[in-house]
């Protein structure tokens, strides 16, 4: 069972409402299975939805900000732990060490950026953690068709799947990370 799970997603406040409402379900259910929250520590969008989420049920969410995105995503000062860092690669290091597990929601460049880039380092072997594509409402789809594209035309492994989990459901996500 996963001690905490990194979860990557949008910052953006307008988005669909199930987006929303599947961070909370989210949230609720990692803080009452006792599962950490590692997150991009803004209070905008996803982000804050679930990290609100885990702490209203009395879980814990810590929280790696850059310090010039600390006012543009509005740190969200109402967790566990905030850290706040220098540089967006600081971030993104201790997002991935601190985790036992990567959890995807939907995002946007940011979102994919992270997300690449533990599925490109578990190819490498840098890791063997478990990463989880939330596919609220079949978000990632598309994303996934392009990775059959890229299997066909010899850019990717055949084995591609291997690397990680779709889930449609928190249920589903919690039997990996459970």
């Amino acid at each position: 069972m996963a001690k905490s799970v990194t979860v990557y997603c949008s910052s953006s406040d307008s988005l669909p409402e199930s987006y929303y409402n599947s961070a909370a379900e989210l949230g609720r259910g990692l803080a009452e299975r006792d599962v950490s929250l590692v997150f991009g520590g803004g209070n905008v969008g996803l982000m804050g939805c679930i990290a609100s989420a885990v702490m209203q049920h009395g879980g814990t969410a810590r929280g790696i900000i850059p310090r010039f995105l600390e006012e543009k995503e509005i740190a969200h000062y109402g967790i566990t732990e905030l850290h706040i860092v220098e540089t967006m690669h600081e971030r993104k290091m201790k997002l991935a060490d601190w985790a036992e597990a990567f959890i995807i929601l939907p995002g946007g460049f940011g979102t994919l950026d992270e997300l690449m880039e533990v599925i490109a380092w578990r190819q490498l072997g840098h890791h063997d953690k478990p990463i989880i594509l939330f596919n609220i409402d079949g978000f990632w789809e598309p994303l996934l068709q392009f990775f059959e594209t890229l299997a066909e035309k010899k850019m990717i492994r055949p084995d591609h799947k291997l690397l990680y989990h779709i889930c449609d459901t928190v249920e589903d996500i919690y039997k990996i990370v459970s």
